[in-house]
């Protein structure tokens, strides 16, 4: 009867037991990793003008990847605290005799893991790959270092038709260094346009300085120096920006477009179309843990052990993050298909949900 009269009471005082439990969980979770990231950085002082405060500055630029990161671990832990607690408050018995089924109570937990799903997306599309970036420019900056030097030649990126090798790529994606190795359709060599240096301009592309540029027509060689050129190039800052950031870490928008770039050059792209899967899939992660937090809501003892519970729901969040680094770097080696490396661990919890929601029912 009380369910019928106000529906969605237990829903709101369910979603705000969970939600705040949730928040404390992250809160506690960002201070420890915050906390050894700090650490970890502590060997790093010294190196330039690298100093405690820019160290502080880079950790807390970290922390929204960590947000994205650790919200399905936090969500499970959240939800299962409550859910135990009202579990053996037999706030859950009470329920169930009012008339509440299985189906209903996990469709309003989905309900209330939507803003989960929301919030993980917004942070891990907006807020973590500018975040990201900034951190690491930060930190290149202070030490004096450069972005990539992959070989002792420099970094080297095809380019359509051209191969451009760049000796530096410093934090803000100035360019030092630059060799530009132009062929043609036959892939003949065409031209070797040699730089001091390159910077972007939104609107026109590289603007070269300083540039030397050999014109190779058959047997014949033109010399010829600008003090600046102009180079449109499928090579952007975005794209730069790849050599800071994790894919993981990335926007759907940089993931595509690097994607899209490597493909066209031929170039293997397996690592980022599993990181953009894992983008498009890990927000719904949140609704996932919901569902394997609901048969701890069914544990009727009220002398339960209500930590020893919470530190199982710890090891299943560890198992899952360590299960998507697993398939992701499993799909790379076996060249698995992007999707079925990003979803399966996903997959593989939502079963073991239904498993012991199954089991708990036939109870």
């Amino acid at each position: 009867m009380a369910l019928s009269l106000a529906p969605r009471v237990y829903e709101r005082y369910l979603a705000r037991q969970i939600y705040a439990s949730t928040t404390l969980v992250l809160t506690a979770f960002l201070a420890l990793f915050a906390f050894f990231d700090l650490v970890h950085e502590l060997q790093d002082i010294g190196h330039g003008d690298y100093q405690l405060p820019q160290a502080i500055a880079y950790v807390a630029l970290t922390l929204p990847g960590r947000v994205y990161e650790l919200m399905p671990i936090g969500v499970l832990i959240g939800s299962l605290y409550v859910l135990t607690l009202l579990a053996r408050h037999s706030e859950i018995t009470v329920l169930r005799a009012s008339g509440l089924s299985t189906g209903a109570l996990l469709a309003a937990l989905m309900r209330i893991g939507a803003l989960f799903v929301l919030v993980t997306f917004l942070v891990g599309e907006f807020a973590a790959p500018p975040a990201e970036r900034a951190a690491q420019q930060l930190r290149l900056r202070a030490m004096g270092s450069v972005v990539a030097q992959d070989f002792r030649s420099g970094l080297w990126v095809k380019d359509e038709l051209a191969f451009v090798n760049v000796r530096e790529v410093l934090p803000d994606t100035t360019l030092r260094g630059i060799r530009i190795y132009q062929f043609g359709p036959d892939y003949h060599l065409r031209s070797i346009s040699e730089a001091e240096s390159a910077d972007y301009q939104p609107t026109k592309g590289w603007l070269l300085h300083k540039v030397a540029q050999t014109r190779l027509d058959g047997e014949r060689a033109d010399v010829s120096n600008e003090e600046t050129l102009d180079w449109h190039s499928a090579i952007t800052p975005e794209i730069l920006t790849v050599l800071m950031i994790v894919p993981e870490r990335m926007s759907l928008v940089t993931l595509y477009q690097y994607t899209r770039h490597l493909a066209d050059n031929q170039q293997r792209t397996q690592q980022y179309e599993i990181a953009l899967w894992k983008k498009l899939i890990y927000p719904a992660a949140a609704l996932v843990m919901l569902a394997l937090a609901l048969p701890f809501a069914y544990a009727h003892d009220r002398t339960g052990n209500v930590s020893l519970k919470v530190f199982a729901g710890v090891m299943l969040g560890v198992t899952f993050h360590m299960l998507n680094g697993l398939f992701s770097s499993l799909g790379i080696i076996n060249s698995w298909p992007p999707l079925f490396a990003a979803i399966t661990p996903s997959v593989l919890f939502l079963f073991a949900a239904g498993a012991m929601i199954a089991w708990v029912e036939r109870r």
